[in-house]
């Protein structure tokens, strides 16, 4: 790949650095590797704070960021979204426009493609699973019905795993475009004594520590990871939650639903909120002595593997995608989902038998490699700019 002529490659998304979730750190880790290959990176992304830079370059990539007029559930309405594609595209001549869903402006990217004869290529970061409601429904209606018209157009559709893209309602109908490139997986090697430091501080009386990594929002159910200690306090009455994400959600209630059950559990969790540094992030996995991940819903779930490469095992629900970190590497176990009794046998199993779970970080990255991820990558916008270009 790197004999042939760099790309000129245009990200569009809705958030972009410094949000630190999944769909954002899953771009940058690939923008990143395409620019120290000689490619020119470009990312067009909502300026969702005001204090943000509009125009600035981080690592390589330049960011653009586009005035938001109203923020509708999780995505953010940009005025000036076709202006931008239109000069990078059809003025500035960028190859390929690399798209990520679910996204409001998906179909807009597919039509300036089309217009300025550009390759389009987009990753599906899961199906939009909102809560229940009216105008939710029409906002998952409307952004479905923007993405078929896409799907149509775009040279592939990349999903995380085959084994999530067999449920997806978003990839079925196009499963002849899917192309399943595992995730960029990128962590720091933890700091040991950093982490036994955190893991002294959370853990009471020498129990043991469990972390859950993600937003506290109702589809990754943390009240399941919650009543989970119920099964394990029989064994280790002291064993402590730690909680790293944003707990308060603005477009649902899920915080203030739970807090009977936060309260009644409330000296065993520890809430971190986010932590922005990945070392701080490295040392918070290796501090904990398993990671739950609880979900109804899951395209994967990165923090798995994260936890994984600091030496952490995982449980995780037996649901399509999540189950597949946990199956690839062995490193953890899987439980029903929606069973938090089940969960916590499962967790008890993990944190009585580690040697039966715990991998090495080589282990784990002969399955996950970052690398050949970013080769799958380069290669399929190098295929979409040559169809772009008929």
């Amino acid at each position: 790949m790197s004999a042939r002529k760099p790309l000129k490659i245009l990200i569009a998304l809705q958030y972009y650095l410094p949000h630190r979730t999944g769909v954002p750190l899953h771009i940058q880790r690939v923008a990143e590797k395409l620019v120290q290959r000689g490619h020119e990176v470009t990312v067009i992304a909502a300026r969702h704070t005001i204090d943000l830079p509009r125009d600035e370059t981080i690592n390589g990539v330049r960011i653009v960021r586009l005035w938001a007029a109203i923020q509708v559930s999780r995505g953010m309405v940009m005025p000036a979204y076709p202006w931008a594609l239109y000069l990078f595209l059809g003025v500035k001549k960028y190859d390929v426009v690399w798209v990520s869903t679910p996204m409001l402006e998906t179909a807009l990217s597919a039509i300036i493609a089309q217009i300025t004869r550009r390759g389009l290529v987009c990753t599906h970061h899961g199906d939009l699973i909102l809560p229940k409601g009216l105008f939710n429904r029409f906002v998952s209606w409307f952004t479905f019905l923007n993405y078929k018209y896409m799907a149509r157009f775009a040279s592939k559709l990349i999903t995380y795993s085959s084994d999530y893209a067999q449920q997806s309602y978003y990839l079925i109908p196009y499963m002849e475009k899917v192309r399943a490139i595992f995730p960029p997986i990128q962590i720091p090697k933890p700091d040991s004594e950093r982490a036994a430091d955190l893991h002294e501080r959370w853990s009471q009386e020498g129990d043991p520590v469990i972390g859950y990594a993600g937003r506290f929002v109702l589809e990754k159910r943390p009240d399941l990871a919650i009543r989970a200690l119920e099964v394990i306090h029989q064994k280790y009455p002291k064993a402590r939650l730690v909680f790293a994400g944003n707990h308060k959600i603005p477009y649902e209630n899920t915080w203030e639903k739970f807090q009977p059950l936060v309260q009644r559990f409330n000296e065993h969790l520890i809430f971190l909120g986010e932590i922005a540094s990945p070392e701080a992030l490295a040392n918070y996995y290796a501090a904990c002595d398993v990671l739950v991940l609880p979900s109804d819903t899951e395209c994967f779930a990165l923090v798995q593997v994260e936890a994984m490469l600091c030496g952490t095992p995982v449980v995780a629900t037996d649901i399509p995608g999540a189950r597949v970190p946990v199956r690839e590497t062995g490193m953890g176990k899987l439980a029903p989902a929606g069973d938090a009794e089940a969960i916590g046998r499962a967790l008890l199993d993990v944190l009585d038998h580690p040697e039966k779970y715990v991998k090495t970080e080589a282990e784990v990255r002969a399955v996950f490699d970052l690398d050949r991820t970013v080769d799958q990558y380069e290669e399929e916008f190098y295929r979409a700019a040559e169809r772009g270009k008929r």
